[in-house]
């Protein structure tokens, strides 16, 4: 398990790091019972046709030698299935965050959400928006809990979900 108080270090690009996150998040939970993502849909193969390389942001800690991924996200410049109206240049839209189970519960999403902000910040974006399935409530208590608003629900592929945003300043002037 990854002490709370180790540094990590973030990077972009690297879907085999995230995929590694994901699909291990994925089977933890899906051995509990709680599908999340199908492990065979987080490949890197798949992510690489269904996500921009370069929106992937991974989290890693220990020393350059033996850093381990714990947490990743993707951030998209647009999100047309589930924020249709938004304009472009609105938001950054948050996708597969995911804290892989060796660094569960230290507080590691909240870090990555800060870490998601702060790039949309820097993106010069006001809003950094995701949508997380209406019948999570563990995904809405962290959402809720780290200050993102509830903007309402939308059905979208099949599935009900819940959109969420939070307001960020510019770069260099704070974040939430």
């Amino acid at each position: 398990m990854t002490p709370p108080h180790v540094p990590l270090s973030f990077t972009t690009g690297d879907v085999q790091a995230a995929s590694t996150v994901l699909q291990a998040t994925a089977t933890q939970l899906q051995a509990r019972g709680r599908t999340l993502w199908p492990p065979d849909r987080l490949t890197p193969q798949h992510l690489q046709r269904h996500y921009p390389p370069g929106g992937w942001h991974v989290a890693w800690t220990g020393a350059a030698a033996t850093r381990e991924p714990v947490g990743c996200f993707c951030l998209l410049t647009s999100d047309p299935p589930f924020w249709p109206d938004d304009p472009p240049g609105e938001a950054l839209y948050l996708h597969k965050l995911a804290v892989h189970p060796s660094a569960q519960g230290q507080g590691l999403a909240h870090t990555l959400l800060r870490e998601a902000a702060r790039v949309t910040a820097l993106a010069g974006r006001p809003w950094l928006k995701l949508d997380t399935d209406a019948a999570r409530p563990a995904l809405h208590h962290l959402y809720d809990s780290f200050g993102f608003e509830r903007c309402g629900q939308r059905e979208v592929f099949g599935l009900t979900v819940t959109l969420y945003r939070l307001p960020v300043r510019a770069a260099g002037s704070g974040l939430p």
